[in-house]
């Protein structure tokens, strides 16, 4: 999956720039990627979140920086921002189900805890709970009945509550069983707030601890010092802005916020242990397959 044009393409859905006129949007596997050869380059949605279910055939994904590969019965979880794409083996098939932002946010507001769990991007296999209610709701979209809209949207909240439990078992393999709840609040204020280069004491003052505390707690629930935890969420931008674009280094850097493209080199290379030049560098001469 490569780079297209000189920035990161930002879609409503893949091929198109209009909002979604309805409740949600739905559509099998085949419908789009049939229409690309079968492959969706690296792109965006700022203000939609998807999740995908491959029912039949096989495929890869990019999601960021990972590239799981796809099997029958994946489901793959789409938050907005995050950088995609997907190849299938012709005939592949499965559903897409598509929420905006602001009905996602309609939909879970009173479940903080579930959209944190929706909140990072991941692959893993679906159950058979999740096929069920994806076949549903696929079938209730295509139909004009009575209380469509009501019932779309309580087999989308069931759909999302099925997919926020795989992403708890994720969560609990990959961190601790209980995150405090003030790393949380940390890494919601950090994903708002890195383009403007907050130190540990701005974020510990909206946060209304003491930076101490707010480094002691970060440091126990990750291992990472605070400082070390902002540097790396701009290098994570920057190495997406690597992979995927055009952009020159110091159009990056600046991007970035970074007033002096020379500092942006400086904690890049003291973060990945190379220079931006040559991280893009090693990614043309190792392209993804």
């Amino acid at each position: 999956m490569t780079r297209s044009g000189d920035t990161i393409r930002h879609y409503s859905l893949y091929g198109e720039f209009e909002q979604l006129p309805d409740v949600m949007h739905c559509e099998t596997i085949a419908s789009r990627s049939s229409l690309h050869g079968w492959e969706l380059q690296a792109h965006r949605h700022d203000r939609l979140h998807q999740l995908l279910l491959l029912r039949s055939g096989a495929g890869e994904a990019a999601l960021d920086e990972s590239r799981p590969a796809l099997r029958p019965g994946s489901l793959v979880n789409v938050p907005r921002g995050t950088v995609h794409g997907f190849r299938f083996a012709p005939g592949s098939d499965g559903l897409v189900v598509t929420w905006t932002d602001a009905m996602l946010d309609e939909l879970l507001q009173r479940d903080p805890e579930v959209q944190r769990l929706l909140g990072r991007p991941w692959a893993a296999p679906a159950d058979d709970g999740v096929d069920a209610l994806a076949l549903q709701l696929a079938q209730e979209y295509r139909g004009p009945a009575a209380a469509r809209s009501l019932v779309l949207r309580g087999l989308g909240c069931a759909l999302l509550a099925r997919a926020a439990r795989i992403g708890a078992h994720l969560d609990a393999a990959t961190r601790q069983p209980t995150a405090p709840q003030l790393l949380q609040r940390f890494e919601s204020l950090l994903e708002r707030r890195f383009r403007e280069h907050w130190g540990v004491a701005e974020y510990a003052r909206a946060l209304a601890v003491t930076p101490t505390h707010l480094s002691r707690v970060l440091r126990e629930a990750t291992g990472e010092p605070a400082s070390r935890l902002i540097d790396a969420r701009l290098i994570r931008e920057a190495r997406r802005q690597l992979a995927f674009t055009n952009l020159s280094v110091t159009s990056i850097a600046y991007t970035l916020g970074y007033v002096d493209p020379a500092l942006f080199s400086r904690v890049f290379s003291r973060v990945e242990g190379r220079s931006p030049r040559a991280f893009r560098q090693l990614l043309e001469a190792h392209p993804a397959p």
